[in-house]
């Protein structure tokens, strides 16, 4: 199991791993509801881990830490694996996968990295 830190791909620069300070994070709730004819709602959770998060970040990072950081990305999506990373503002640490992620050449030799982590469980 890999952890993206700045350890990734021999080593990037100290803190390429770490997001933007304006990252967004969005919960998804899995619930089950049911509407009776009388109006009332009855809403339940639905399976061991009901809350999973999903994360929408950007790296703005030099080309060189812009291709270690997608390598990682492009790894773990050939591989079908997850990875370990702590989101800011947290102290645990949890698995995601990224299934979604882009590179914008913004200036010259640097570029912003956008993705959208998705925690998932597993043991």
């Amino acid at each position: 199991m890999a952890t993206f830190n700045d350890s990734i791909g021999g080593g990037t620069t100290t803190g390429a791993t770490t997001p933007a300070y304006d990252s967004k994070e969005t919960a998804s709730p899995k619930n089950i509801t049911v509407q009776y004819g009388d109006g009332y709602k009855s809403r339940n959770t639905f399976g061991l881990n009901q809350n999973p998060k999903s994360y929408n970040f950007t790296f703005p990072v030099s080309v060189a830490d812009g291709d270690k950081i997608l390598a990682f990305f492009d790894e773990q999506a050939k591989n079908s694996t997850s990875f370990t990373f702590t989101p800011p503002a947290t102290s645990t640490a949890r698995q995601f996968i990224c299934e979604k992620y882009s590179r914008s050449n913004t200036y010259l030799n640097r570029v912003s990295i956008s993705a959208t982590f998705d925690e998932v469980f597993q043991p």
